[in-house]
């Protein structure tokens, strides 16, 4: 619910926001709780494309690197 290091890391990633399609997950639902057992301590936790990236907090450098690989590969 009121989450600092999401909220953080949504203002770091605001910038590219045009570059990707964000989509919350919010763990504490029933329907997540998958992903709750899973990153309940290391929110917040970001895929791409479907794949781990990172978590705790945003790596600007990592996200950005496989961001550009992702849109070349796109071209």
């Amino acid at each position: 619910k009121p989450c600092p290091l999401c909220d953080e890391a949504m203002e770091v990633l605001e910038p590219y926001k045009k570059r990707f399609v964000l989509k919350e997950v919010d763990i504490t639902l029933p329907e997540n709780s998958a992903w709750y057992d899973k990153y309940k301590y290391d929110i917040p936790v970001f895929h791409l494309n479907g794949k781990f990236l990172m978590k705790h907090h945003v790596d600007i450098q990592k996200f950005e690197d496989q961001l550009m690989k992702l849109e070349l590969q796109d071209d």
